[in-house]
């Protein structure tokens, strides 16, 4: 059974830091791409970084783009997001999910993604 489970979410400050981590079991880890999602009330959920199978290539939304950093440990079977100079507006529930992909494919497409995790809750005061 595969599991993806989420931590470090919380609520911070504008202009601080969260890392989150997304550990997997169940699944050969080096085998998928990661990504990370948020979503907010009443959006659609809305890609935010991803990497790929041996973290040779990363993408990020123009959005988060210089403030967060994606990265990934195959020995840890970990993804995580580094996440600088928060903003109000990067108040989401964030998921990671995991794509059976070639060696250095990313994608942008929610529905490309094969599993999810439940999501953990980032809240950023002004």
């Amino acid at each position: 059974q595969v599991q993806l489970v989420e931590s470090g979410g919380g609520l911070v400050q504008a202009g601080g830091s969260l890392r989150l981590s997304c550990a997997a079991s169940g699944l050969t880890f080096g085998d998928y791409a990661m990504a990370w999602f948020r979503r907010t009330p009443g959006k659609e959920r809305e890609f935010v970084a991803g990497i790929s199978r041996i973290a040779r290539n990363t993408l990020y939304a123009d959005s988060v783009k210089g403030r967060f950093t994606i990265s990934r440990d195959n020995a840890q079977n970990t993804v995580y997001l580094q996440m600088n100079s928060l903003k109000p507006e990067d108040t989401a529930v964030y998921h990671c999910a995991a794509q059976a992909a070639t060696w250095y494919a990313l994608d942008t497409n929610a529905n490309a993604y094969n599993y999810w995790g439940q999501g953990t809750q980032v809240t950023v005061s002004s």
